[in-house]
Formats: C-alpha cells, sequence, structure tokens
C-alpha cells in the first residue's frame, strides 16, 4: 500500500466529503441511528454482519460480480485499473458503476487500491460460486492439476463441473453394488473435500481450472426482458373494472360477515366451516372468498370483535369505509395489501404437519411481504405508462437485481395475479391507480382513480320477476338498506338483487313495516313496482310475529307472588331490569349475578338457582371467551432518512472526530516511542501490517497490567495475538484494552 493511503476503513472514511458520507447513511440508514460518536463508530457500525448482510442483499448481480473479483484477487487490495481486465466481458461503464455502488455503501474501500472489509468477506461465502482454497480446506492440489482433470473419467468430470457452477458445495451419493459413485472416486483423488459427513467441497483453484478462460464466470449483466404493451387507456379502464368487481365483493363480504359473524379459531384464523358457509352464501369459490377476507383485514375492515367476542366481524372503520367514495375505498384496499405482511397465496397450502392454513391464520405472515410487493411493483413502475411485464420476465428480473434474494421470489406470481384483481396492474402492466399508489400512497392512487369510477346511483330498476337491477354502484344508504330486504344474485357492473319471503322477513324482523317496505320500493325503483312484490309484501307482514321468541339471561321465581310483585314495583330494583314474564316469574336481560347483586343491595336475601332447580350458593360464571390473537406486526426495516437528519449526523460525525483528533494530540506517552491512537483503528492497522502493539489492559477480576503484543486476528470483539512477555497466544476481550499504542521492534524487545 502507498504511504499517503489511508490504511483502514475509517482513515478512508475521514477522506470523503459532507456529499459522500450524507450518500453513505442515506444508503445504508440502519448505521444512522443514533448518529454515530465520530468516524471510528462509524466505521465500526459499518462493519456489523446484519448491516452487512442487508446491503449485500440490495445489490445486482453485475455489481457483486465485481465484488466477487476483488475478493478473489491473492493479494489484500486490487487496483481500480485492474478491474477491466478482470472482467473482461463487461462493459467498462458497468464496472464502474458498480465501482461506485460498492464505494458509495462502504462495502469497497480505497481510492487507487480497492479492499474489502473483513467482514464482507466472511459475508460472501463462496464468491462468484467458488469454494475455498485447498489450504483452508486442507486438501493437497495435484502437481498437474491440468493434467488431471484431462484423464478423469466422463461421470467424474460431469460432478466436478457441476460443482464449478454457481455452488461448489454438493451432497456425497451413499454407494450402491459396492462400487464407489463418482464423487467418492474424487474425494479419494483429493479433488474434493469433505466438510462434514454427508457434504463435499470443490477447491477454489479446482473450480477456477474448469472454467478456463472465465474463472469468474459469465458476465452477469442485466437481461433484456419482452416488454408488454397495452394501451394505457385500456389499461385503465380494465383497471376500474377490476377496482369495482374487488369494492363490490368485499363489501358482499363485510355484510354478510355483520349479520353472521365468523367464529375465530383457538389457533388463529377463520374456521374452514365458516369459509364453506361464506363462499356458498355469496355463490363465489373458496380460493376468492380467501382473497377477499385478507385483502378486507389488510385494510383495517375486518378483525376480532374483543375479548369477549371471538368473532371475525366488521370494525368501525368499515362503517366510514362505506360512506366514502369509491376512488377512496378501493385506495384503502389497495394501500393495505401492498403494506400488508400477510402472503395471501398461503392459505389453503399444507404447512410442515401437512394441515392446511386457514384463512387469516398468523402462519401466512411474512416480514418481507411488503418489500416484495414493492420492489415487484416498482420494476414495472420504471416502464413507461402501457408498457410491463409478463409474471416469468419480472422474475427473471428481479433475479438479476437482488440475486441474494432470489429464494424469497416464489411468492411473486400470485403477487402479481392478486395484483390483478386489485386493479393495480392489468397484464403486467401498471395501471394509473397502481402508479399513483407507489409513488403517492393512497392520496394519488384515489386522486387516479377517481375519474375512472362511475359515479354511484341512487335508483335501481324493479322487475316482474321480483328482482330488482343495480345500473351501477350504489350510494351507500341505497346499498346498505337493499342489504337487509333483498340478497345479491350476481355482481358485477350491474348488480341484481332478488326479494324474497326469507329477505322481507328479515326486513320486518329489523323493524321495517309493510308501509315502510311499500314506501321504500317506490321510492328507490325508476320503473313502477310489480304488483307481484306488494303481494308478497302483504302476505308475509299478515304471518309475521304470530309467534314470537325472545332471550333472557335470568329469571327471578318465588312460590310467594306477594313478594315478587313488591319486588318489581321496589325502586331500589330498578337496576335489574326486571318483567314480569308469569305470576311468579320475573325476568331480566342482565346476568345472574348481577341481578342477585342488585337484589342484594336493596335488603333482599335471593339464592342462586341451577337449571335444575338446586340452589346454589354462587352462580356459574358464564365461561371466559379466548383472548384476542394480536393482529399482524408492521414490517421492521430501517426507516430512510430525511436530508435534514442526514446533514445533523454528518455534522455530528465530524465533530466526535474532531474531538477524536484533539485528544490524539495529547502527550500520553507509556513506553519509549509509543504514539496513542483510536483503539479499533490501531487494531485493524495492526493485524493488517504486522505491527506490535502496546496493550494497557483489565481482566475479568479488575487486575490491570501492560503487555506487548502481536495480534493476529481481531473479529467479533476479541483480538487473538501473541503475548510476547508470556510467550505464547492469547486472546483478549477488546471493551477490557483500556489503552493501545504502537510499538516498534526495539521497543517491544525492551518491554519484553
Amino acid at each position: 500500500m502507498s504511504p499517503d493511503q489511508p490504511a483502514t476503513l475509517a482513515a478512508w472514511l475521514r477522506t470523503r466529503t459532507d456529499e459522500q458520507l450524507g450518500a453513505l447513511l442515506v444508503a445504508r440508514p440502519d448505521v444512522a441511528r443514533p448518529a454515530p460518536s465520530d468516524v471510528v463508530g462509524l466505521a465500526t457500525r459499518l462493519a456489523v454482519p446484519v448491516s452487512v448482510d442487508r446491503a449485500l442483499d440490495e445489490l445486482d448481480a453485475a455489481t457483486l460480480q465485481v465484488l466477487d473479483a476483488v475478493l478473489l484477487s491473492p493479494t489484500d487490495g486490487v487496483a481500480r485499473t485492474e478491474l477491466p481486465a478482470l472482467l473482461p466481458d463487461v462493459p467498462a461503464e458497468v464496472v464502474d458503476a458498480a465501482v461506485e455502488t460498492l464505494t458509495g455503501r462502504a462495502l469497497l474501500w480505497g481510492d487507487a487500491d480497492l479492499h474489502a472489509p473483513e467482514p464482507v468477506r466472511r459475508a460472501v461465502r463462496y464468491p462468484a460460486g467458488l469454494g475455498r482454497r485447498a489450504t483452508d480446506l486442507r486438501v493437497p492440489l495435484p502437481r498437474d492439476l491440468p493434467g488431471t482433470l484431462a484423464d478423469l473419467a466422463a461421470d467424474e468430470r460431469t460432478v466436478l463441473e457441476r460443482l464449478a457452477g454457481d455452488r461448489p458445495v454438493g451432497h456425497l451419493p451413499d454407494s450402491t453394488d459396492g462400487a464407489l459413485s463418482p464423487a467418492r472416486r474424487l474425494l479419494q483423488a483429493g479433488l474434493l473435500a469433505r466438510i462434514d459427513a454427508v457434504n463435499v467441497e470443490l477447491p477454489r483453484e479446482i473450480g477456477q481450472a474448469l472454467r478456463g478462460d472465465r474463472p469468474l464466470g459469465p458476465p452477469r449483466l442485466r437481461p433484456e426482458p419482452e416488454v408488454s404493451e397495452r394501451d394505457p387507456a385500456v389499461v385503465d379502464r380494465q383497471a376500474a373494472g377490476a377496482a369495482l368487481e374487488v369494492l363490490s365483493r368485499v363489501n358482499d363480504v363485510l355484510t354478510a360477515l355483520e349479520e353472521e359473524p365468523a367464529g375465530l379459531l383457538r389457533s388463529g384464523g377463520l374456521g374452514v366451516r365458516d369459509q364453506k358457509r361464506l363462499a356458498k352464501e355469496l355463490r363465489i369459490a373458496e380460493t376468492d372468498l380467501a382473497f377477499l377476507v385478507e385483502v378486507a383485514h389488510a385494510a383495517g375492515l375486518l378483525d376480532v370483535g374483543g375479548a369477549q367476542r371471538d368473532e371475525w366481524l366488521p370494525t368501525r372503520g368499515y362503517d366510514a369505509w362505506r360512506e366514502q367514495d369509491l376512488a377512496d375505498r378501493w385506495a384503502l384496499l389497495a394501500a393495505g395489501w401492498l403494506t400488508s405482511v400477510r402472503l395471501i397465496s398461503l392459505v389453503g397450502q399444507r404447512d410442515v404437519a401437512g394441515k392446511a392454513v386457514n384463512v387469516l391464520s398468523p402462519d401466512v405472515v411474512r416480514q418481507t411481504a411488503p418489500t416484495l410487493r414493492r420492489s415487484a411493483l416498482g420494476v414495472l413502475a420504471e416502464f413507461p405508462p402501457g408498457q410491463g411485464l409478463t409474471a416469468p420476465e419480472l422474475v427473471a428480473l428481479l433475479r438479476w437485481r437482488t440475486p441474494r434474494r432470489a429464494d424469497r421470489l416464489a411468492p411473486v406470481p400470485d403477487l402479481l395475479a392478486e395484483a390483478e384483481r386489485l386493479g393495480v396492474v392489468v397484464g403486467g402492466v401498471l395501471s394509473s391507480g397502481g402508479r399513483g399508489l407507489l409513488t403517492g400512497g393512497e392520496d394519488e392512487a384515489a386522486d387516479a382513480m377517481r375519474g375512472l369510477l362511475p359515479a354511484p346511483v341512487d335508483h335501481v330498476l324493479a322487475q316482474p320477476d321480483l328482482s330488482l337491477i343495480a345500473p351501477g354502484p350504489l350510494v351507500a344508504d341505497l346499498a346498505a338498506t337493499l342489504a337487509v330486504v333483498a340478497d345479491v344474485e350476481s355482481s358485477g357492473g350491474a348488480t341484481v338483487y332478488r326479494v324474497s319471503d326469507g329477505s322481507i322477513r328479515r326486513a320486518l324482523d329489523s323493524g321495517w313495516s309493510a308501509n315502510e317496505l311499500h314506501d321504500f320500493f317506490t321510492r328507490a325503483s325508476r320503473t313502477p313496482v310489480p304488483q307481484a312484490l306488494e303481494f308478497l309484501i302483504d302476505d308475509v307482514a299478515r304471518q309475521h310475529g304470530r309467534l314470537r321468541v325472545g332471550a333472557i339471561e335470568c329469571y327471578v321465581r318465588s312460590d310467594d307472588h306477594g313478594l315478587v310483585s313488591q319486588v318489581l314495583s321496589d325502586r331500589r330494583t330498578a337496576g335489574a331490569e326486571l318483567r314480569r314474564l308469569a305470576p311468579g316469574v320475573l325476568v331480566s336481560g342482565l346476568g345472574a349475578d348481577e341481578v342477585l347483586t342488585v337484589l342484594r343491595a336493596a335488603g333482599y336475601a335471593p339464592a342462586g338457582e341451577s337449571s335444575g332447580g338446586a340452589v346454589l350458593t354462587r352462580p356459574k360464571a358464564p365461561p371466559r371467551a379466548a383472548g384476542r390473537r394480536p393482529g399482524a406486526v408492521a414490517a421492521v426495516g430501517p426507516r430512510p432518512l430525511a436530508p435534514d437528519d442526514v446533514a445533523a449526523t454528518v455534522r455530528e460525525v465530524r465533530a466526535g472526530d474532531a474531538a477524536l483528533a484533539a485528544r490524539r494530540t495529547e502527550p500520553v506517552r507509556q513506553v519509549p516511542g509509543v504514539t496513542t491512537a483510536s483503539t479499533l483503528e490501531l487494531l485493524s492497522r495492526a493485524v493488517r501490517e504486522g505491527l506490535a502493539v502496546w496493550l494497557g489492559y483489565v481482566d475479568a477480576q479488575g487486575s490491570g497490567s501492560q503487555r506487548v503484543v502481536q495480534p493476529v486476528s481481531l473479529s467479533g470483539g476479541f483480538l487473538q495475538g501473541f503475548d510476547e512477555g508470556r510467550g505464547e497466544s492469547r486472546t483478549f476481550a477488546v471493551h477490557r484494552i483500556t489503552s493501545v499504542a504502537l510499538v516498534d521492534a526495539e521497543d517491544a524487545a525492551a518491554s519484553s
């Protein structure tokens, strides 16, 4: 390394401008909260394994290939000018852009020479899909490696070429018929290394030899997918149709659950029996019902009723939602789906125990779901209006963009299908509403869709066959009333309702009178009300209420009818809400324990009674409802930094670094020739350059000591080194090091 070049990552960070440090914090916001105290603190956070993995996961395949070229270099650093020669098939502009990305995220550091921090080397276990060096695997390579590879049998070479691809680790198959498998013969020949009982690894040198003139593999350039093209106006019209359909269906589901809530399973979720009932009632497939229920739940319109009601039913937000206009209602559904941590496509699949996953089950929660949806739609948003990608093309492009997350892309086709059903995407092309949802959230999504959705209508068309046709989406009041007095027969652009004996009886049960029903149909229908509908209302009303059924919580009885009359007329018992059902019998809508409390407070001496008539000391309490399961938590991830936060953090880091530099100039000398500096920075430099250090150290018992150490490695908060005073290798906890300084060879010899 040139003497005028920075020796450590922290020293290199000091050479960066404020704009470059700000860009680093924006690219890796997880290291900025709370603000690092100085540059050394920033460098320490940049080396945290979780932060390194997150930063690497965001890199595309081309950038990772440039990083692999640096990691596979036999020397510690690689000159920038040498990278094009290492990647001859990769355009120079791609290499330059990758270097800027890597240095901008501090995954590489240096100016003339590029260095990879040790945590990055550990995070990329198999750079370019190559295994570890033969020396690290303790495998002696053949002296004539090309000749040995040329003499291999065809089946043996096939095994090696497969391991020389993207992953150098393979499973060691069992031998059959007493003959050794090709992999076992290669293991005996020393061309494979055993890493455990059943797995083997291909040494790096052999993989590079098999790849020939492409030791880093083929160039990982951006794929050029086939672009789908559609008329933007047609896309928006089809998106509006899908939006109307999902709005109508979700409203039907919530209306049905409002009338008869679905039970909550002990394991969470909605039971199969309720799912089948709702699907049959709404005349839709069970898979469609699962999608609608999950979307309603994600939008906050459906939840568990409370600790004392173990049921799934509409929330208070549903009442406000159905009063909004169609665009706002759709935007709420779309935004809820986009940010939900639940993967709807997992509903119905088998879990590890072989049991089907229920609707609304906690088993479908995946914290990566919002990021996956946004990244998939974000790719489509990069195309101009009217252009997009099919699901296979989208998956291929996402695999190139985030190869380290390729195993998480299996749900993408299902997510794209869900976006199609919502009207966010049409045929792989992002709609105007979907584009507004990504860029501006609910408000922009609603604005983009508002001109595409029809205005609600306030009337229906009554037909002689007792059907009512709604020529469009209905206003909230009319839709709510029709849900009571009629049943949905079919939905779509025009919803068809059917009036029947059951629907008229349901309206009478809810408090309507026959005259009110006649008036409602006369006002709501633009066509004359059929005589058959009027006759139906009168016939059902004539029979309604002749037999009555009620519900009570408890009763009060006594053979002394005078005592019963006294209790009923006593003002002190008004809180018991008693009424006479028969001579000697009072009933109440309150529970038995509440009525007993009121009567005892009034001076009476009642006793509890079982259902069989036996006297109880204390009435049996009702069974407690199962506790409500908590809802899905929000996705956790680093929040982006605002520009003001970035500038403030950079200023704080610079101020802390200036204070650290001032402390360095203080005349602190523990032994001759010693110069003090930051602990981590000096230890990293000592390990890299093979320099001895003087340590002030406090052991676990609190005893302090001074020693000269030759560092070997620094990782995980521990320093491995040779204690020259004691003549043995030791491990030192970094947090117990009180001071550190470099010493030259003469000082080290004198101290020891």
